[in-house]
């Protein structure tokens, strides 16, 4: 395992940045030479005066090739503050979603606007929809993100759930305690349970997309059949190094069995000199996911694209499932290429980083959400069912477009916010409702 230099990110990153390659692997990475200690975790006296402090994404019992933990050597012990002060929610919610009823409808929205937002991060969150509950360890949230401007003196911790980020408009500078990643559209951002973190904005006002998972680590999915290579490659993730700083007071803002409480520091908790072990935030380039598809006849089961998975405990029943729809060839023969009209088990809430998803010739904008919930009947819409079932069946490019769904076995119970706000769609049945007769019996 080497260290990775990368520049200018998509315009987003004014200073050099270094990863380290590949995924779950036991790191280990100091930015200070001798900061980490050698052959045992926590010394008598860790050297450079550092305070060594683990961080456990698991249970401490729970199986080696599951296990997740991560020694830090920080400036000084996180256990250094005095008490939370409870803090308003704003438009961030968590389980039991019970504020509104949920219908058995299809649900759609337009972007979330960005004129008017003053907000950073953690104050531009807004929840979309979710099911379980925190404190029971199971279900997720979805929630947009807008921002136009940087957490200065500010950081936020969930002990709630992992989050992954999923930016749409706009770069992100996540500075988390085990160093920086530079995020820009295209790219995704994991967030451990209980890291402490900080988003900067250098490429001005951003908007994006939340997946917060109350359930078991986001993981690579089994390839089975496929075979030792393929969809997400681990050495494609990327995770910091090391990175610290030392200045004055800063909030922490902790979200906690859902509701926000804060802190005043006299210090930042983004210092750790040196770590190692294998919780980490990481981040992923989704344009290097390799996609499987037919080259034959007929459509696969989106499965195919699963990025990463949460399970849930039964196999094969996630909690969560990241799946994306990137560019990719389509060539089946006598095949109807769109996803088909399906009712599905599972429950999808989709989002479009850009581009145009191929099930909806129109009114799927980039920012916006989508949200087919456990058994509602849905598929392409009349235009895309009438161009699919005419066009000439030659090889074709799906290009310049990305969209995901994040799938799981959960019911998604959106929020009143989302079904209260302006941008849901009220005529999105209708985009089903013009499909001719052409059975003409016997």
């Amino acid at each position: 395992m080497g260290t990775i230099k990368e520049g200018s990110v998509h315009g987003i990153a004014a200073q050099d940045l270094s990863y380290q390659s590949g995924f779950g692997n036991e790191f280990a990475t100091e930015s200070v030479a001798g900061a980490l200690p050698v052959g045992r975790n926590s010394p008598q006296r860790v050297p450079h005066g550092l305070y060594a402090e683990v961080l456990s994404g698991t249970a401490f019992t729970a199986p080696r090739s599951e296990n997740i933990r991560t020694w830090l050597y920080k400036i000084r012990p996180s256990a250094m503050h005095g008490p939370f002060r409870r803090i308003g929610n704003g438009l961030l919610r968590s389980g039991p979603f019970d504020e509104a009823e949920t219908p058995p409808d299809r649900l759609r929205w337009d972007p979330l606007p960005m004129e008017g937002i003053d907000a950073d991060f953690v104050d531009g969150l807004a929840t979309i929809a979710g099911s379980g509950d925190p404190a029971a360890q199971a279900g997720i949230a979805i929630h947009v993100y807008r921002a136009n401007r940087s957490m200065t003196d500010r950081c936020f911790v969930n002990a709630d759930g992992e989050m992954m980020l999923v930016p749409q408009q706009g770069g992100l500078l996540v500075f988390a305690e085990t160093g920086r990643l530079a995020v820009a559209p295209g790219e995704i951002c994991v967030i451990p349970r209980g890291m402490k973190f900080r988003v900067e904005l250098p490429a001005g006002p951003a908007r994006g997309y939340v997946c917060e998972s109350y359930g078991a680590q986001f993981r690579l999915p089994e390839l089975g059949p496929i075979g030792s290579n393929g969809l997400a490659n681990p050495r494609d993730f990327l995770a910091p190094v090391a990175a610290w700083e030392d200045k004055g007071a800063t909030e922490l803002v902790s979200k906690f069995l859902g509701g926000l409480w804060a802190v005043e520091l006299p210090h930042s908790p983004l210092d750790t000199v040196a770590w190692h072990g294998t919780c980490t935030a990481y981040k992923y380039d989704l344009a290097r996911f390799m996609a499987i598809n037919t080259v034959s006849f007929d459509h696969c089961d989106p499965s195919i694209f699963t990025v990463m998975t949460s399970p849930s405990g039964q196999p094969g029943v996630a909690n969560v499932d990241f799946v994306i729809f990137p560019p990719r060839w389509m060539v089946g023969e006598d095949t109807f290429r769109p996803p088909w009209f399906h009712r599905n088990y599972m429950s999808e809430l989709m989002g479009l980083v850009h581009g145009v998803y191929d099930a909806k010739a129109e009114g799927f904008l980039p920012g916006g959400i989508s949200l087919h919930n456990c058994m509602t009947a849905h598929g392409p819409d009349v235009t895309t069912f009438e161009n699919a079932s005419k066009a000439e069946l030659k090889p074709h490019k799906i290009d310049n477009a990305l969209a995901f769904m994040f799938e799981s076995r959960y019911v998604f119970r959106p929020t009143r916010f989302a079904m209260e706000a302006p941008q849901r769609q009220k005529n999105y049945d209708g985009v089903w409702g013009g499909f001719s007769k052409h059975f003409k019996g016997q």
